[in-house]
């Protein structure tokens, strides 16, 4: 996805952080702009809500701290989509899991890694640009879609997995919500699962900006060419199921099923636990890993429940 139109919200209150950070986002094609503290990016905030598509905000500022402002973000209705990146000095683990459980999209530590702090962004960029996408598409949608009640996917590549993705949240209450778990899951099942890439392996790649490279080389190698994730819809009166497999040798998910602030810091890691928390009523790992059921109670919030 190209990000050329894309303008990032810096809230930062010393002046030589701020500098930094907006010279590397302006260098890599993203407009800036800058608010000192967190009342200052509230004001801009409430005046064009659909304006900027992610926050980068400091955690300690005066007038309204980062935390008092993400949570101010995460409870308004539109405001609420937008990714917010917390930067901070503090690594202190309840610090990190405070913001984690507010809703913040990544960590940063300071002093920043210019191409950690970018894969970053740009990851948290595309997620919005895809719900904004989803969401014009909605407005268009057939109310047919309320009668399916079954059917059945199978693909390969990220795009694919994206584009059924966003198929499959027509069907269902709240899409926005459902998408990116949908999302999380297919991705993890097609990196992790059918092309065997360890986390350490994408860690590196995603710092390096060699991520999508690498993807479309695996998907070329004999050994994983044939492999495909599979999905199946469900919906009976209680509740809507999506049933998905992978063809890898599967792996341990009991440590992503919740945000560790030990991980808080890397690029990538929190996408099963982003899932459980905000897209599903319950996830369910089986077996060796590589299927997991994800649930929608009907007529209940989508509350995360996780069962081993």
């Amino acid at each position: 996805m190209t990000h050329a139109a894309s303008e990032i919200l810096l809230v930062e209150d010393e002046d030589i952080i701020a500098m930094i950070l907006e010279n590397a986002l302006t260098r890599n094609g993203y407009r800036v702009t800058l608010a000192g503290d967190g009342q200052a990016a509230w004001e801009l905030l409430e005046d064009a809500p659909e304006r900027f598509n992610a926050i980068l905000l400091d955690r300690e500022m005066p007038r309204m701290d980062g935390m008092t402002l993400l949570r101010k973000l995460k409870g308004h209705p539109t405001l609420g989509t937008i990714p917010v990146i917390m930067e901070t000095a503090a690594g202190d683990l309840q610090s990190v899991r405070e913001g984690l459980d507010a809703g913040a999209f990544y960590y940063l530590t300071k002093p920043f890694q210019a191409g950690l702090m970018l894969s970053v962004v740009n990851a948290a960029v595309s997620q919005l640009q895809e719900q904004r996408q989803l969401r014009e598409s909605l407005r268009h949608a057939e109310h047919s879609f309320a009668f399916l009640d079954h059917c059945r996917f199978r693909f390969r590549t990220l795009e694919d997995g994206r584009m059924i993705a966003n198929l499959l949240a027509r069907f269902c209450p709240d899409p926005e919500k459902l998408v990116l778990g949908l999302q999380e899951l297919f991705f993890n099942a097609i990196e992790h699962g059918n092309l065997a890439i360890s986390y350490a392996d994408k860690t590196r790649l995603l710092v390096d900006g060699a991520w999508e490279a690498e993807i479309e080389r695996r998907l070329g190698l004999p050994e994983y060419a044939s492999r495909q994730v599979q999905v199946e819809f469900e919906r009976d009166e209680q509740a809507i199921r999506f049933t998905i497999r992978d063809e890898g040798q599967g792996f341990d998910w009991r440590p992503y099923l919740d945000f560790d602030p030990a991980r808080a810091f890397d690029p990538h890691g929190r996408g099963i636990a982003i899932a459980r928390r905000f897209s599903f009523s319950a996830l369910e790992y089986q077996g060796r890993g590589n299927t997991v059921v994800a649930t929608i109670k009907l007529n209940a919030p989508a509350r995360g429940e996780a069962h081993d």
